[in-house]
């Protein structure tokens, strides 16, 4: 059970008055949930109908369990889902207690009555910080309030980043809350920091070096991402994007800004601009995965990325290729991501210089060479001899002239380095501790993915103690590169047959990996680089022929192909060269990639050395870092203990609770950390960005003006509409006394629009419809398509069917356009409108039985265009935003009669006896295209016979009796024409 802390008290002694209603901002890492679940526990009640909002399945389960352990089990938190039945929900609502429920369900559930909304206690909202003015937990809100006055609404979020953004954006969520208090708890809050500094944990800060091949790489992104930012901003001078920084490109909402600052011009910017945001938002990946990829993993990423921006899966060369892969900064990366994972040695031939006996050579004097040449270039050249002599003998699966470097990541070396000194230090602290001592020996390893646990493991499980740093997971990337082979070879023969991105044509010279550069290919680099690469080249051949062998080959110089980028036929090459060696060796490729060298223990073994229970000081606990889960996990584990891999802020402030909420327990931090990376910038930036949206929260509370919420029980008799009865004589006016509504499809209430409609006056009546989602008027019938919706719809064929069906039931159907709000208000782009247009301007002459132009048959216009010839009576409205939707369904709703949600459910229904010749859309169509049969009198044929099948067996006078003769004849004739031949 977790412990409350002096601060935690004090929120709760805050927040618990049931006559209350409030909002609390905290900081993440504080035991957020810890204070909601003792607030769930004090209304525990069975008198109580106490419901829990905008809570994800995970969290229902921990907030369910942890409820659990606190006591609360008869009946505990219960979760009402989509697969909970109506019946059933409502039994839940009347028994009372503590209810999970989600804000549609909610949502339908009152405005059906099927709840008691006036006998709710209260609300506990989650996740705050994602209420706006569309959201639905704004509209359960208004539901609320109209029927229940004095239930508590109490609202909490720890993400107050996502509070910053707007104009008074605190002040629009109390607004939609209809709150008047607003609680806010930073980490410098006195209470918080009079808590929590009592007792600090050892923290151990370890700042790591990177590699050399991490650091140029690093050098490289961090400058492709500064050149792309700039050419964005060039490319779009007449935006605000002053904000795009690299210190917000390390976030993963940085895209999501991106694309909201260009949204509302996205069908203006051309295909370049596209492209741009798409490429930083890779680069952001590419700076992540280098640091938690191994690198073999993140050299395959970068090859794959090679080859989707030069070609597309159908084999074709693409069009707009990403502008940063063609700079220099591109060629380091690539450069020494691949010479991080291995070197491509040349292969001598028969016909070669004589080769030297190194047999009886000097070990030492080969050393020193080596050291020489080391310092002279500002590199490690491998020697072969001194590997073979450190690594053992070469690998069979190796090809012929790959010498493997595998570099291992340096946080490998430096978290065993930890364990060992974890191991002593435990050791060294037993004699002093006793069986009733809090905490336990059992090391918590924190790191940010699962991926990268996965990489921890696999490391810790093939680890060599005793191997020098560096190379104690050497066996582990012997095995990844075993992979990393057979994926090349399958890359090969896809290319061979065509299929994926390499299948391009072959180029003309396949002898060396540098076919098709020449002098020509090097364009545009500079001279600078030209000469780094010559004298790269001139020193290996001095070495190599000094040693004996044969000339090396030209070394690959920067590659600007007209096929692609940079690399693009080396990585090519290279897949052929692994493929032929492959298809060499006799066993079977991916079986003996995924082969292990460890033999397996048998029977006779010792069993307690592989099965049994482990003790603490054994256990090695890897885990990745989740939301207030963790720390729960931390309660359970009590680790004395913990390694964060990666850092993370919250986990810290975790951390700190954890350590004063155990009296007595001592907690050993050992924080790791690479020095001068994203990493160490990433985790600055966030420790500022939320300072600073501190500040500016209590800033705004300070001169925030209380909003003015309206009563909307006192303002319904202002709703009546009034309406023009043609039965009372002169057509004089009359005040209707039944309120303006709108029935509602069931599945619609997953948009914004029910919200709005409710918002606007309009009275929302859910029900299930088979045709249309909105029934305005008895008449008026509205099928509402969003862009990706009616793309889909047309794709698919429903839209079709959707809009036949309305015609035939409703004299007004509507197909509703619905944009949203702050994007484009185009179905396309102007680029691809423009292209269409030049494509059409001199179309070639048809020939009979030419196929229709592509473009056209593809052009969502044109598919509107035949949508309207098909059903003339459709009408279709543009909507920019769903608050333009309300505005129009208000207009369209005066001065008319209102609809029956009875007489709506039963539209389309089969088992509807008056529905008439609606009913059956296809059987109608089918009369259609009969001789003599037409729209006029396609409902009288419907309505005296029951199907086609019984109309093909009526005579000719009765066909006659109901069409007329020579229609009947007709009819008649097309129908036996097939008897009488």
């Amino acid at each position: 059970m977790s412990v409350l802390l002096p601060f935690h008290k004090s929120i709760l002694e805050k927040i618990h008055d049931p006559a209350t209603s409030e909002l609390v901002l905290i900081a993440r890492g504080l035991g957020l949930r810890r204070i909601v679940c003792k607030l769930l526990q004090i209304y525990d009640s069975p008198n109580n109908l106490i419901l829990l909002v905008n809570a994800t399945q995970e969290e229902e389960a921990a907030i369910g369990e942890e409820l659990g352990i606190m006591g609360c089990r008869n009946p505990g938190l219960r979760i009402v889902g989509f697969e909970t039945g109506r019946k059933d929900r409502q039994d839940l609502y009347k028994k009372g207690g503590l209810l999970s429920i989600t804000s549609q369900i909610f949502t339908v559930d009152m405005l059906t009555s099927d709840i008691p909304t006036h006998l709710i206690t209260g609300i506990l909202i989650l996740h705050a910080e994602r209420v706006t003015p569309t959201a639905a937990e704004a509209f359960i809100v208004r539901l609320y309030r109209e029927k229940n006055k004095n239930g508590f609404l109490k609202a909490f979020s720890d993400q107050p980043e996502h509070i910053t953004s707007g104009l008074s954006p605190l002040r629009t969520i109390m607004k939609e809350l209809q709150l008047r208090t607003v609680h806010i708890y930073p980490r410098f809050h006195a209470e918080i920091k009079d808590s929590l500094d009592r007792k600090t944990p050892d923290i151990v800060e370890l700042h790591q070096d990177m590699t050399e091949g991490m650091a140029e790489i690093h050098h490289g992104i961090v400058q492709c991402m500064t050149t792309t930012l700039a050419e964005l901003k060039r490319a779009n001078s007449t935006l605000d994007l002053d904000d795009l920084s690299i210190d917000n490109a390390y976030f993963r909402s940085f895209d999501m800004i991106v694309r909201r600052m260009l949204d509302p011009v996205w069908h203006k910017v051309g295909p370049r601009t596209k492209q741009l945001v798409g490429d930083l938002a890779t680069l952001r990946r590419l700076l992540t995965y280098l640091l938690t990829y191994d690198a073999l993993a993140f050299h395959a990423y970068l090859e794959t990325l090679i080859a989707a921006n030069t070609t597309t899966d159908s084999g074709s060369a693409r069009q707009h290729q990403s502008p940063w892969m063609l700079t220099d900064a591109a060629h380091t990366i690539f450069t020494y991501a691949k010479r991080r994972c291995y070197v491509m040695n040349p292969v001598p031939k028969a016909a070669s210089a004589p080769v030297i006996n190194l047999a009886d050579d000097d070990d030492e004097a080969w050393a020193a060479l080596d050291e020489m040449e080391a310092q002279g270039t500002g590199r490690a050249v491998p020697s072969n001899k001194g590997k073979e002599k450190a690594k053992g003998p070469r690998k069979k699966w190796l090809p012929e002239g790959m010498e493997p470097v595998l570099e291992e990541l340096p946080k490998w070396y430096l978290l065993a380095d930890i364990l060992h000194e974890i191991e002593g230090e435990a050791i060294r602290l037993a004699p002093l501790l006793s069986s009733h001592s809090p905490g336990t020996n059992t090391v918590l390893i924190m790191a940010s993915s699962l991926h990268t646990c996965t990489l921890i493991k696999d490391f810790l499980a093939t680890m060599k103690a005793d191997a020098p740093r560096g190379s104690q997971g050497r066996r582990m990337m012997e095995d990844k590169l075993r992979l990393y082979l057979w994926w090349k070879g399958k890359l090969s023969e896809r290319r061979a047959e065509g299929k994926g991105p390499f299948a391009l044509p072959q180029a003309k010279d396949k002898s060396a990996p540098g076919a098709g550069r020449g002098a020509a290919a090097d364009d545009g680099v500079s001279e600078a680089l030209k000469r780094k690469d010559k004298e790269r080249q001139e020193r290996a051949n001095n070495r190599r022929r000094v040693r004996g062998g044969a000339p090396a080959a030209p070394a690959p110089t920067r590659d600007r192909t007209a096929s692609g980028p940079l690399g693009e036929v080396v990585v090519k090459q290279e897949a052929d060269d692994i493929a032929d060696f492959l298809s060499t060796q006799g066993v079977d490729a991916a079986a003996e990639a995924l082969a292990s060298d460890v033999p397996l223990f048998t029977m006779d073994d010792d069993f307690d050395a592989h099965y049994g229970l482990l003790a603490p000081e054994q256990t090695v606990l890897v885990r990745a870092y989740a939301d207030d889960t963790d720390d729960q996990v931390l309660q359970e584990v009590k680790p004395r203990f913990i390694v964060m891999y990666e850092p993370n802020l919250e986990f810290i402030r975790r951390i700190e609770v954890y350590r004063n909420s155990n009296p007595g327990l001592g907690v050993r931090v050992y924080f790791m950390m690479y020095k001068m990376s994203c990493e160490e910038g990433k985790y600055l930036t966030g420790l500022r960005r939320e300072k600073e949206s501190f500040e500016r929260l209590i800033k705004e509370r300070g001169s925030m003006l209380i909003p003015i919420f309206e009563d909307r029980t006192s303002a319904a008799g202002e709703a009546l509409i009034k309406t023009i009865s043609t039965r009372i004589a002169g057509g004089r006016k009359e005040v209707s006394t039944e309120p303006a509504r709108v029935i509602v499809d069931m599945r619609e209430f997953r948009s914004s629009l029910p919200s709005l409609l409710h918002a606007s006056g309009l009275l929302v009546l859910p029900v299930t419809l088979t045709v249309g989602d909105y029934i305005l008027t008895p008449d008026i019938c509205v099928e509402r398509k969003s862009i990706p919706d009616l793309v889909s719809s047309f794709n698919s064929g429903r839209l079709y069917t959707q809009c036949e069906l309305m015609s035939a039931h409703y004299k007004q159907p509507i197909l509703l356009i619905e944009f949203e709000e702050h994007k484009s208000f185009s179905l396309e782009a102007v680029a691809d409108v423009k292209s269409y247009a030049k494509s059409n301007k001199f179309p070639p002459k048809k020939k009979p039985g030419d196929a229709p132009a592509s473009s056209a048959a593809q052009s969502i216009q044109s598919k509107l265009v035949l949508l309207t010839l098909t059903f003339p009576r459709v009408r279709i409205l543009w909507s920019s935003s769903p608050f333009a939707t309300a505005e129009v369904f208000n207009d369209l709703k005066t001065h008319v009669a209102q609809p029956d949600a009875g007489k709506a459910v039963l539209v389309g229904a089969e088992e509807d006896p008056d529905a008439g010749a609606g009913v059956n859309a296809a059987a109608e169509e089918l009369l259609r295209s009969l001789p003599g049969v037409t729209a006029k009198n396609v409902k009288h044929v419907m309505n005296r016979v029951k199907s086609v099948a019984k109309l093909c067996e009526l005579s000719l006078v009765q066909v006659q009796e109901i069409l007329g003769v020579e229609p009947g004849k007709a009819c008649w004739e097309f129908i036996h024409q097939g008897e009488r031949k």
